[in-house]
């Protein structure tokens, strides 16, 4: 049977290309970190999906929590930036690749979900040139070595669609497997009015309310392109009964780049128990 690898699609655009730079990149980022302990496991996380010198370090906040620590997978929920389609997508093929190596997909897991859901494919939609799942693995590459992969992209982000998710993650996943949330926040408002959008799902992932946070994006009190992909894994931890979480990070664009009339907000966060 033909292998199907997912080569990369973004490495030396949104992160460094080669191996060596990259890695030296995830330690600069990492050693920036201020150190902080949570009194469990961290189960969950939420991080943000720009290019490394925008989002980096936030992202590197909830991925520094998970050193010394080990799961047989990692589950990443992403939006489809590119594409649109119906229902989510799960990746049918054998590995997705970084410039540090490949990744296994769980074919084991991947059976579970799409036994669980029916909303749920088994195809290659929204995962052909899609980043914000491919900019997480190199920071799981280099804080936990060797796990198995499971590829999620969410075409629709509608209500009906993500608590589907959120519900079959909740069943096909154990301790022993890390949820991953992929999302930036609002994009491009002065940075005056992303702070008061940002505000809006910053207290509602600090508060685990999925519910508030989808029917805040829906009234469009709030933005985050992975906003549906944020509910479902927050969805999915909930029902497990996790219910500690913590924000970990939260700036925009215009923070490092110094240009506030047109910013993207980020956030990371982590669920532990």
């Amino acid at each position: 049977m033909k292998t199907l690898h997912r080569p990369c699609a973004v490495c030396g655009l949104f992160y460094p290309g080669r191996a060596d730079e990259l890695t030296r990149q995830l330690e600069e980022l990492f050693a920036r970190v201020e150190p902080r302990e949570l009194t469990g496991k961290v189960l969950g996380i939420i991080a943000p999906h720009a290019g490394y010198q925008f989002s980096g370090l936030t992202a590197a906040y909830a991925y520094s929590l998970l050193r010394n620590v080990s799961f047989r997978a990692v589950v990443i929920v992403s939006p489809s930036h590119r594409e649109y389609f119906k229902g989510t997508s799960v990746y049918p093929g054998d590995s997705y690749s970084t410039p540090l190596g490949n990744v296994l997909i769980d074919t084991e897991l991947r059976k579970d979900l799409l036994a669980n859901c029916a909303k749920v494919e088994a195809s290659p939609s929204g995962h052909g040139s899609e980043h914000a799942i491919e900019v997480q693995l190199p920071f799981l590459q280099h804080v936990l070595g060797e796990f198995k992969l499971l590829p999620v992209v969410v075409g629709d982000q509608g209500r009906e669609n993500c608590f589907a998710l959120g519900e079959a993650l909740a069943r096909v996943t154990r301790e022993d497997i890390l949820l991953v949330a992929s999302t930036d926040l609002s994009h491009y408002h002065t940075a005056e009015v992303a702070d008061r959008l940002d505000k809006v799902v910053v207290e509602d992932v600090r508060r685990f309310d999925y519910e508030g946070l989808m029917n805040n994006l829906e009234t469009e009190k709030t933005e985050a392109c992975g906003g549906g992909p944020t509910v479902a894994v927050m969805m999915a931890l909930h029902q497990r009964g996790v219910r500690n979480m913590e924000i970990l990070h939260h700036c925009n664009s215009g923070d490092v780049t110094g240009e506030r009339n047109a910013v993207v907000g980020y956030l990371s966060a982590a669920a532990y128990a």
